[in-house]
């Protein structure tokens, strides 16, 4: 059994809160016996264990006994929210999936079985090994989305060590490798999941006022987002211990600034990826972008300047994409990092690195100073095709107030000029009129435009 172990210990903590959504609070025994019923709805549907079964939801009790009790019964879970149902289908055929367990705003399920038998050699396999699985489709931020096959027990073995107890705000997503390990962090140490309806400035703040919220793990552009908002000057924040923030790189600017607003509160970096699950971090402050990654379970090093990541809690492999681990488990992750001693930091992916005239541009570093500028929302630095320099250097930027887009161009590329060298600066602005990022609070990328 891949969970006994944790519903073994969720029992010990039965009067105990587990789940708290606006005025619902439902405890460790509710939530216990939410997974009872879904046991008896299993033979019911005439399930069977091995089935590759869908969850279209998002954080609450029942979705969460849900998947809690489909691992307990040893199916393989492709959690999938609202956030991408635009994909939904895409996503159940490569996932191949066999039954959808779809939950409607009122809270109410309907099962689907779909004329589907399985036929990847990587589902056919981990169904003979009688072993609960887990597929999470990446953000595809960066090109198309690919579908990773997990063995939850290797996922979930990191959280047999218990650890602090806390209160933490479920902010990435259900079908999201850091929402999971958020998730199963949470319920392995008897801790109490908040989740929130809108994930806005205003319903995050309001949440972390009113659950005592204690942990916020984040994106960076959902903490700028905040920063702008003000939303956390009119809460009460004071129990707020910790933000971790990942998925994306953090501007430097925008870290400086959330230290400046919330002095009390812990600041910490991570690091995970589909394929590998979130590795241990420690920020070296925090106020600092330098950050050691590891931990027990992981190795790491460095080769040409790029992180490679050899993991016991690693993907079995793609659905729909070549496996990225060479012969000896490690994986090449493309992340682009400068070395500190026991401490690195992360300079951007080297698929983003816009080449201009042999020089390498790391979109991240221009991006900081345009957004120290006046007027500027958010930005975005791109590379484009040119036949003279091989590639130059555009900004996509979004503007809190109208400006005439030439005027702005000068001054932007006048205010780079005054802290980048003369290949970094753009050579074009543009006005976008909508957000430059995802459902998933990450910066939507592509390698030119």
């Amino acid at each position: 059994m891949a969970i006994e172990w944790l519903l073994t210990r969720m029992a010990g903590w039965r009067s105990e809160l587990a789940f708290s959504r606006d005025a619902e609070s439902v405890t460790y025994g509710a939530l216990l016996a939410l997974v009872d019923g879904w046991r008896v709805k299993f033979q019911q549907h005439d399930l069977l264990p091995g089935q590759v079964v869908a969850i279209c939801s998002d954080y609450n009790p029942d979705a969460c006994a849900l998947l809690l009790a489909l691992i307990d019964y040893g199916a393989i879970c492709v959690p999938l929210t609202q956030s991408v149902k635009s994909q939904h289908e895409e996503f159940l055929a490569i996932a191949e999936v066999e039954v959808v367990f779809t939950q409607d705003d009122q809270g109410q399920w309907q099962v689907q079985r779909r004329d589907v038998r399985p036929a990847h050699p990587l589902l056919l396999m981990l169904r003979e090994q009688k072993a609960a699985g887990l597929i999470l489709f990446s953000s595809g931020s960066t090109g198309k989305s690919k579908a990773a096959l997990h063995r939850f027990d290797l996922l979930l073995e990191k959280f047999k060590v218990q650890r602090q107890r806390i209160r933490t705000l479920t902010f990435l997503l259900f079908d999201h490798i850091g929402g999971i390990n958020t998730l199963f962090y949470t319920l392995a140490n008897g801790g109490t999941v908040v989740s929130v309806a809108q994930r806005d400035p205003q319903s995050v703040c309001q949440a972390i006022a009113g659950h005592r919220v204690e942990v916020l793990p984040t994106s960076p552009t959902f903490l700028k987002l905040l920063l702008i908002s003000n939303a956390h000057r009119r809460y009460d924040l004071s129990s707020l211990n910790l933000i971790t923030y990942g998925t994306e790189l953090m501007p430097s600017s925008t870290l400086q600034e959330l230290h400046n607003a919330l002095p009390h509160v812990r600041l910490q970096q991570t690091y995970g990826l589909s394929e590998l699950g979130i590795l241990r971090s420690k920020s070296q402050s925090s106020d600092s972008l330098w950050v050691k990654v590891g931990g027990e379970g992981f190795e790491t090093k460095i080769v040409d300047g790029i992180l490679w990541v050899k993991a016991h809690s690693a993907m079995l492999g793609y659905l729909n994409a070549e496996s990225p681990f060479d012969a000896e488990g490690w994986m090449n992750t493309g992340d682009m990092v400068e070395v500190g001693g026991e401490y690195v930091r992360f300079l951007g992916r080297k698929s983003e690195i816009i080449n201009v005239g042999g020089e390498k541009v790391y979109p991240a570093e221009v991006e900081n100073v345009i957004m120290q500028a006046e007027n500027v929302k958010d930005v975005l630095v791109k590379g484009r095709p040119n036949p003279v320099m091989g590639n130059v250097v555009i900004a996509q930027v979004e503007l809190f107030q109208p400006e005439e887009p030439e005027a702005l161009q000068r001054r932007l590329r006048a205010f780079c000029r005054k802290q980048l060298p003369a290949y970094k600066v753009p050579s074009l602005v543009q006005v976008v009129n909508y957000e430059l990022h995802g459902v998933r609070f990450k910066k939507m990328r592509t390698e030119s435009v």
